[in-house]
C-alpha cells in the first residue's frame, strides 16, 4: 500500500471540514447538552467524544514521532470554543507530523515503535488513516448523540451537497 503525502494531506484536510460542520452545528445547542450523558455510548457525552477523538490523535501522533503522548482531559472542555482550541493544536501537530514525512518515511515502517505501541508495527501512513477512520467514528457518534438530544446534524460526509 502505498499513500502520497497529496492525496494523505487531502483527506485529512476532507475529514477536518466534516468535523468543522458538526463543531458548527454543535454551537449551536444549549450549552448545558454538550455534556449531557447518553446510555450506551463509551464516552457519553458530546465533549467526551471531543476529548477522546482529538487525545487519540495527538497520541498516534505523538507516537509516530517518539514524543510522549498528550491527552484532552474531558475536564478541560466545558464549550465548543474550548473543543476549537484543543482541536486547533492537534491538527497543527498532526499538519506538522505529515509536512515532516517524505513520501518514502511515510509508506515505511519506523524505526522504531514506541513501548506503548497499540497494535502490529504500522508505517505512518496507515496511522494517519487510522485517525482520519477513528475520526469518522465518533463523528457518527455524535451524530447519533445530537439526533438523541433533539437536534439533528445536517450531512457531515466528505461528500456531499
Amino acid at each position: 500500500m502505498v499513500f502520497s503525502k497529496t492525496a494523505m494531506a487531502e483527506f485529512y484536510a476532507s475529514m477536518q471540514q466534516c468535523l468543522d460542520v458538526l463543531l458548527d452545528h454543535s454551537s449551536t445547542l444549549p450549552p448545558a447538552l454538550l455534556s449531557t450523558e447518553i446510555a450506551n455510548f463509551g464516552h457519553p457525552t458530546i465533549l467526551h467524544q471531543w476529548a477522546h477523538m482529538l487525545s487519540a490523535e495527538s497520541s498516534w501522533v505523538c507516537g509516530l514521532q517518539s514524543l510522549p503522548r498528550e491527552r484532552i482531559d474531558p475536564a478541560t472542555l466545558h464549550t465548543i470554543e474550548d473543543v476549537r482550541a484543543a482541536r486547533q493544536k492537534v491538527r497543527a501537530a498532526t499538519a506538522a507530523c505529515l509536512d515532516s514525512l517524505t513520501e518514502e518515511r511515510l509508506n515505511a515502517p519506523l524505526d522504531r515503535y514506541p513501548a506503548n505501541w497499540i497494535g502490529p508495527h504500522r508505517p505512518p501512513a496507515y496511522i494517519l488513516l487510522h485517525v482520519i477512520t477513528h475520526a469518522f467514528h465518533h463523528k457518527g457518534q455524535m451524530a447519533a448523540m445530537l439526533r438523541l438530544l433533539g437536534y439533528p446534524a445536517p450531512d457531515t460526509d466528505m461528500q456531499r451537497a
